[in-house]
């Protein structure tokens, strides 16, 4: 019998399957009082807005064909199904580091970088190289079940997003390169084309910890 997620991909037109095993290795401290940031070079505010009774962090190293955000918002859909528990109470925070960094770049990124192919992802109506990023938005057709599990509307209906400013690195170093510029040009570039409402932490391990010390239990979901 096939599962939801096998289900999902099926429909999505994922070339390949992986499923990677993720366990959780940390229970999380109780949330006490929150640390205060010496300056406003990284957005902390996160952290404040964590406030459901209920709360993960989903730690993603591995674009994996977007596993850890499939599973981020499964688990919401889950605990509403089995406990009835209101969105409010839930505060799911997917953390993107490592060789997941594309997954936060917009469209423009996927298609000047010719992305889909190095992912191996398929556009499921052309059936070649997805040109966009394919995780994004909610196709028109997307079943009513799996309306949510985009990027986008993960963060519209709660989700947290934080991505890792040393594997950011890399996707600078891509304007540096093709663009010839320095790294302060290639950085403020670079961030034109990181999906709005993402927000950069100093490194994901960092973010994790986070995460953790607010109360998240932990799950590698990549």
């Amino acid at each position: 019998m096939p599962t939801p997620r096998r289900e999902f991909l099926g429909w999505l037109g994922a070339s390949t399957m992986f499923a990677a095993a993720g366990a959780p290795l940390a229970l999380p401290r109780s949330a006490g009082a929150q640390r205060v940031p010496v300056s406003d070079q990284w957005d902390m505010g996160w952290v404040d807005r964590l406030k459901g009774k209920h709360r993960a962090v989903f730690d993603s190293p591995a674009m994996a064909e977007g596993d850890a955000l499939f599973r981020a918002a499964m688990w919401r859909d889950q605990n509403k199904e089995v406990y009835g528990t209101d969105a409010a109470e839930l505060n799911a925070v997917l953390v993107v580091r490592h060789a997941a960094i594309n997954l936060v770049m917009n469209d423009a990124f996927w298609d000047r970088f010719n992305l889909g192919k190095e992912e191996k992802l398929k556009d499921s109506a052309t059936r070649k190289w997805s040109k966009k990023n394919p995780f994004l938005t909610t196709p028109p057709d997307t079943p009513p079940k799996y309306a949510d599990y985009s990027l986008e509307r993960f963060m519209a209906t709660g989700g947290t997003v934080l991505a890792c400013n040393v594997a950011f690195g890399q996707v600078v170093y891509q304007f540096v390169k093709a663009d010839k510029l320095d790294r302060a040009a290639a950085r403020q570039k670079a961030l034109e084309y990181l999906v709005p409402g993402v927000t950069l932490q100093p490194s994901g391990v960092f973010a994790v910890l986070c995460a953790q010390e607010a109360g998240c239990n932990y799950i590698l979901a990549s």
